[in-house]
């Protein structure tokens, strides 16, 4: 044990080692290329004194319709401008890591280096984030110094420290998002056009932060910055994880062949799970008695985890909504459920945010939600999935609260109007979110013996064999239940 015990940190420190001699090999070259360097060098010193002068305008200008609170917030906003555009390069260089030596015809001898994957892998990451990260803080100072002499304004030690550490970690996603590309692409053009499902949501991003800056809500940057560590850590280990050495020499083009991949998504779809990755496995006839009696409860036996997950968030949402009730009390006249009457159900079909209380539009919109789900969990590793589902169990434990403080019984309450068709409808929602979960997750980490594309085409198949054959079906009963027999018990519990 204790020899173990002390091979394990020299393994680690072995291993960093190795990276950073990759790193200064890198970053060498990084700074004797001016093409890289001359943006770097503007942004780093021209821009800052360019917003300083600014900033400084913008100041003058509101002070003279006594607005100084704008001046005053639109100066973090700047100093976040500042460090965000250096970094930006990043995304440029990182793109070129893996696939730019491909084409420089260098990649052959970087990869038969005596260095591990993980060594490899990392040196590249972290050269790649090294350089602009640096001109980053170094534009800062200049911005900060520029700001103290010129205005004399000097930020907050608490909004300094965000700002570098917000700046620090959209390095470090960007890097690890282009990375993974990089590493999974063949040209230079193609890593390019990806870059822009990095570019877009950092873009969304720090618009939403320009927000909450302007607005003076500095402790939600706190939450942003642990999202995005939360990313960044996700992002390395989806890189670590599907990093090849033979893949990437011996891939020559991308390719998208939509006949292939729908033939391997109706194989997946068609067999049993435990063939669904041999690859000389036969593609059966549908059989319907087979997928209800041994594929669905197979796959719900291999999907326990994600739904033992899902049912977690789902109980904390629900409790943290009843928290909220208190803080946000409902009028004494809001519910009046001693003379409650069942023309309340026909007039919700007049409420143009509900989706109409009927069995076919009930069953229309919890299908609609559960497929935007499974969309959304392609885009955001399953985390949308979660979201859609948790918002309205935590509705339903704010109502919950809401009406124990009006002097109900929060559990008659759900008893009433939502256990009748709910013992149908959350367990649909349940298992549909926890595939759809695995979905997100099927790019971090792909079934054994599969690459991105197949895991994502197998857990889609899966998805869409539960959503079609168990959901669907729950789905339609627990309409039914929620359209015909849950007034009827509302009626009878509330009617007086």
């Amino acid at each position: 044990m204790t020899v173990a015990s002390s091979a394990l940190p020299r393994l680690k420190r072995h291993t960093l080692r190795t990276a950073l001699i990759i790193t200064r090999r890198e970053v060498k070259d990084n700074l004797r290329d001016w093409r890289i360097m001359t943006p770097i060098f503007i942004l780093t010193l021209i821009f800052p004194a360019l917003l300083d002068f600014t900033a400084g305008l913008a100041i003058d200008w509101a002070a003279q319709y006594d607005a100084t609170i704008v001046g005053e917030r639109l100066v973090p906003f700047m100093l976040m401008i500042v460090g965000f555009f250096p970094i930006s390069f990043s995304l440029v260089i990182a793109l070129e890591t893996f696939v730019g030596e491909k084409e420089r015809n260098s990649i052959e001898p970087l990869l038969s280096m005596p260095v591990t994957d993980l060594e490899l892998y990392l040196g590249k990451m972290l050269a790649a984030v090294f350089t602009p990260l640096l001109a980053s803080y170094v534009g800062i100072a200049v911005y900060l110094g520029g700001l103290y002499f010129s205005i004399d304004w000097s930020p907050d030690l608490i909004l300094l420290a965000q700002i570098f550490l917000l700046t620090t970690v959209e390095g470090l996603v960007m890097v690890s998002g282009a990375v993974v590309v990089s590493s999974q692409t063949t040209s230079v053009r193609g890593a390019n056009l990806l870059a822009s499902f990095i570019i877009i949501p950092m873009a969304l991003l720090l618009q939403v932060e320009s927000i909450l800056l302007f607005w003076g809500m500095y402790e939600i940057i706190w939450f942003i910055i642990l999202a995005l560590l939360i990313v960044n850590l996700i992002l390395v280990r989806m890189g670590i994880r599907l990093f090849n050495r033979e893949e990437i020499l011996s891939k020559e083009m991308d390719t998208l062949n939509l006949k292939r991949a729908w033939s391997d998504f109706k194989n997946y779809f068609l067999r049993p799970p435990q063939e669904a990755i041999r690859k000389d496995a036969p593609c059966p006839d549908f059989n319907l008695l087979r997928i209800w009696r041994h594929d669905i409860p197979a796959l719900l036996r291999t999907h326990k985890l994600p739904m033992a997950i899902v049912v977690v968030l789902l109980i904390i949402a629900a409790i943290g909504g009843s928290l909220m009730a208190p803080q946000y009390p409902l009028p004494a006249d809001t519910f009046d459920l001693g003379n409650f009457s069942g023309e309340v159900f026909q007039e919700l079909d007049a409420v143009s945010m509900l989706p109409g209380f009927s069995v076919l539009k009930i069953f229309a919109h919890n299908i609609r939600a559960l497929i935007l789900g499974g969309l959304g969990a392609i885009i955001s590793f399953g985390v949308l999935a979660l979201i859609l589902l948790m918002v309205p169990l935590g509705l339903v434990g704010y109502f919950a609260g809401a009406v124990s403080l009006l002097g109900y019984d929060p559990l008659v309450f759900v008893a009433a109007f939502i256990l009748p068709h709910g013992v149908l409808e959350i367990p649909a929602a349940i298992i549909a979110t926890a595939f759809a979960l695995r979905i997100g997750l099927a790019f971090v980490s792909p079934p054994d013996q599969m690459d991105v594309g197949q895991g994502f085409l197998l857990t889609l198949a899966n998805f869409a064999k539960v959503f079609i054959f168990l959901v669907t079906p729950m789905l339609l009963a627990a309409a039914l239940v929620e359209a015909e027999i849950t007034p009827l018990i509302v009626q009878w519990v509330y009617g007086g």
